[in-house]
């Protein structure tokens, strides 16, 4: 699988940085009767191109899950359907105005050589955030924040994440039916307390799987409430039990923040090395 665009193709690959209030939609990806980010932009430009398109995103988001740095590539043809040539500026201007506010396209360029958003990506960053202890909430706050009846220990919650931190097969945190490994390498896993005291955790890693940030925020919690000691994280993944559904928290106090891809250089080599891995489980 060559994630590279023929240069006869007559197709330009185009990368695309936006973000979006995932509120109302059922997640990032197309489904058949669903308001989805996706199906969102792909109906934009291929009102543009008189032809469908297809966008590969950096990390596909669940539903209710914010985005302010989400970053996709789409190949559209050389001229729009007015046989004009692309001017990356003015598409973003004409996609703004076409689309919903819940949506904003920040800037689109054309995309370098080998360029795939999905499989060039070295990591994604999310942060999660919870007002603890039954602290009211601004009402514009809601979205975005996930309130939480107990006072939760930062302490605790830091020694149990770093527990996280690492190469593990992470599929006691990950919701079954997601497609390939899940195996993956958690770089960062750290709570702060904010000055209007709430909770923010930073969370990097290569690649996430199904609904795994959310649940290993869930277990954490329960660390940090006091319900259990930061060393039954690590029987968790030893011993590769299930996090009960019940506590995966809530979509709407997620937000991808941060895509990392390597050096123009670098951006084939590390999209074989991806899709290697994935070929290999």
């Amino acid at each position: 699988m060559e994630p590279t665009l023929n240069p006869e193709s007559g197709f330009l690959r185009f990368r695309i940085d936006f973000s979006y209030d995932g509120t109302g939609f059922s997640g990032w990806a197309r489904q058949p009767d669903q308001r989805t980010v996706q199906g969102e932009l792909e109906s934009a430009l291929s009102g543009l191109t008189r032809s469908n398109v297809e966008l590969i995103v950096a990390g596909r988001t669940d539903a209710g899950v914010h985005a302010t740095a989400q970053v996709a590539h789409v190949d559209l043809p050389e001229r729009d359907k007015y046989g004009k040539e692309w001017d990356p500026q003015d598409l973003v201007y004409r996609l703004n105005r076409m689309i919903t506010e819940e949506v904003r396209v920040k800037a689109i360029s054309k995309a370098p050589p080998h360029f795939h958003a999905r499989f060039s990506a070295l990591r994604r960053t999310y942060v999660y955030k919870i007002a603890d202890g039954q602290r009211l909430l601004e009402p514009l706050k809601r979205f975005d924040i996930v309130t939480w009846y107990r006072h939760l220990d930062l302490s605790r919650m830091n020694d149990a994440s770093a527990r996280l931190l690492g190469e593990h097969d992470f599929a006691t945190f990950c919701k079954p039916g997601g497609a390939g490994t899940s195996i993956r390498r958690l770089e960062k896993f750290h709570w702060e307390r904010m000055a209007d005291a709430s909770l923010v955790a930073t969370v990097t890693a290569d690649a996430f799987c199904y609904s795994m940030v959310r649940n290993i925020v869930g277990a954490v919690v329960c660390v940090g409430e006091g319900r259990f000691e930061p060393d039954w994280i690590s029987s968790l993944l030893i011993n590769k039990t299930r996090v009960s559904e019940s506590m995966v928290f809530p979509a709407r106090g997620l937000t991808l923040v941060a895509v990392e891809y390597p050096h123009d250089s670098e951006l084939q080599s590390r999209a074989a090395i991806t899709i290697r891995r994935r070929d290999e489980e």
